[in-house]
C-alpha cells in the first residue's frame, strides 16, 4: 500500500479579494454621493424658510418621492450592468488563481498535471457569477430601500437635515462593511469549489480540513474538525451547520464567512 503525503492547501488570494471590495466599494461611493446630493437638496428645497424641519406637507413627501424613484430607477440599472462585469472578472481571476495554484502544489508534489477547461469547472464559474450577480444587485437594493424608507419617516417626524444626513452615512457605512463580507466570502467559496473540481478530476480522494484560526469568534465545530480527514465526494457532516444543532454535508469555505481550506492527501510517489 502507497504511503500517503498530504499537499499544502490552495489559499484564496487576498490581493483579489481586496481588489474586489475596492471596485466594489467604489460602485458603492458613487451611489452614495449622488443620494447625498439629490436627497438632501430636494430635503432643502422643500423645507420651508420659517423653520429648519420639513413640514407636513404632503407636496413635500411627493417631490422626495419623485426623487427616489429616480434614483432607484438609474442605480438599479447601473448596477445590474456593473455586477455582471464585476462578477466575471472576479470568477474567472478566482479559478485561474485556485488552478494555477494546485498545479504548482501537484508539481512540487510529483505530479505534472496541466488543467483544462472542463464542464464541471463551467458549472462552478457560472453558479460563482450568478451567486456575485445576485449578491451586489440585491445589496444595491436593499441600500435604496432604506434610504427611501429614511427620507419618508424624516419628512413625516419633521426631522431636520442633519439629522437626515446622519442616517444616510450610517447606512453607506453598514453597505460598505457588507460589501467587505461579499468579497470575502464569495472568494473563500469560489476558490473552494474550483479546487474541489480539481481534486476529483484528477482522482484525488480524501483531503484534511484546515481550519483558519483566523475568525474572532470561529464556528466550534470547524475548529474540532481541524486536521481530521474526510471524503471528497461527500464532504464532512458539520452537525451545526446551520446553527441550533442543525448539521449538514459540507466542504471548506462553503458556508457564509467560513475560511478554511483542505489539504490533498495523494499517494507519496517513491515509497512504499
Amino acid at each position: 500500500m502507497l504511503a500517503q503525503k498530504v499537499l499544502p492547501p490552495v489559499h484564496p488570494n487576498i490581493g483579489l479579494e481586496l481588489e474586489y471590495t475596492r471596485k466594489l466599494n467604489t460602485l458603492i461611493l458613487a451611489m452614495h454621493k449622488s443620494i447625498m446630493w439629490w436627497v438632501l437638496a430636494g430635503y432643502k428645497a422643500n423645507t420651508p424658510a420659517t423653520v429648519s424641519v420639513m413640514a407636513l406637507d404632503a407636496n413635500s413627501a411627493i417631490q422626495l418621492q419623485r426623487i427616489i424613484n429616480k434614483l432607484n430607477k438609474y442605480w438599479n440599472r447601473h448596477f445590474n450592468i456593473a455586477a455582471k462585469q464585476l462578477a466575471e472578472y472576479f470568477a474567472n481571476k478566482s479559478t485561474q488563481h485556485a488552478n494555477q495554484t494546485l498545479e504548482n502544489i501537484l508539481k512540487v508534489a510529483g505530479f505534472a498535471i496541466k488543467f483544462k477547461i472542463t464542464p464541471a469547472e463551467q458549472d462552478v464559474l457560472q453558479a460563482t457569477i450568478k451567486a456575485n450577480v445576485a449578491l451586489i444587485t440585491n445589496m444595491t437594493q436593499t441600500h435604496l430601500k432604506q434610504i427611501e424608507g429614511m427620507v419618508m419617516r424624516s419628512v413625516q417626524q419633521g426631522r431636520d437635515v442633519g439629522g437626515l444626513a446622519k442616517q444616510l452615512e450610517a447606512a453607506y457605512g453598514m453597505t460598505k462593511k457588507r460589501s467587505r463580507l461579499i468579497a470575502r466570502d464569495q472568494n473563500n467559496k469560489a476558490t473552494a469549489a474550483i479546487v474541489r473540481v480539481r481534486q476529483n478530476e484528477v482522482g484525488i480522494k480524501q483531503a484534511k480540513w484546515l481550519h483558519s484560526h483566523a475568525g474572532k469568534t470561529p464556528r466550534p465545530t470547524h475548529l474540532a474538525n481541524d486536521g481530521k480527514l474526510y471524503n471528497i465526494d461527500k464532504g464532512w457532516f458539520d452537525p451545526d451547520a446551520h446553527g441550533k444543532g442543525k448539521g449538514d454535508w459540507v466542504y471548506p469555505g462553503e458556508l457564509i464567512n467560513c475560511r478554511c481550506v483542505s489539504r490533498s492527501v495523494v499517494p507519496e510517489l517513491g515509497r512504499l
